[in-house]
């Protein structure tokens, strides 16, 4: 039996100061409708735009959810209420651990891998404007399922990088494996919104 969900306890272990540090700027809470959906200004799909004059490489606590082309489940299937792995969901489950040996400044929350998307949190919490990261600054292969220009050590670095090396891999089992092109971000703006996301993520 695989392992369902990722747990990082590095958020229950930091100070108040350390916390107050990893939120950004106030954006729209999630909020749960009575079927225990997610939703985001009352839709159930997070806008493709990014949110406008928000630097993407500050320290905050990102919800990220990244979805296979066409909703397509390459990451295995639901079995009596578990979610099984397939061979490509082990690769989306190793490579999401793999994030913070390649980018110094990430921590990882809860994540989940699903049978046709994962759901997780990244956190930036950069010390200092030193690190040196494995990136190598802007990324752009539309073909592996990563199409927008960012800049080095921002959000859309790490997410695009991890998108490219689950492809890679996962086209070894299924050449028609691909990713939706965008990813999906929230910008987590204090305790209480990351505790609920955290238990969304959980309980997915």
């Amino acid at each position: 039996m695989q392992r369902l969900y990722g747990t990082h306890d590095h958020y229950n272990h930091c100070t108040d100061a350390q916390i107050g540090r990893l939120y950004g700027k106030p954006t729209t809470s999630p909020i749960m409708d009575n079927n225990n959906n997610l939703k985001y200004q009352n839709k159930y799909r997070i806008p493709s735009a990014r949110l406008p004059h928000w630097d993407y490489a500050s320290n905050a606590a990102y919800f990220i959810t990244i979805c296979t082309a066409n909703h397509a489940c390459f990451f295995g299937e639901i079995i009596d209420g578990e979610m099984i792995l397939s061979a490509i969901g082990k690769i989306a489950n190793d490579y999401w651990l793999e994030i913070p040996n390649h980018f110094s400044f990430v921590k990882l929350g809860e994540f989940v891998i699903m049978p046709n998307h994962v759901h997780g949190i990244v956190i930036i919490d950069k010390n200092d404007d030193n690190i040196v990261t494995n990136d190598n600054g802007i990324v752009e292969t539309p073909k592996l399922g990563v199409s927008t220009k960012w800049k080095p050590k921002t959000l859309g670095v790490i997410i695009n990088q991890y998108k490219r090396i689950c492809t890679i891999n996962a086209r070894k089992i299924n050449p028609n494996f691909a990713w939706q092109t965008r990813f999906h971000e929230h910008v987590i703006r204090n305790e209480k919104s990351y505790i609920q996301i955290s238990e969304y993520i959980t309980y997915n």
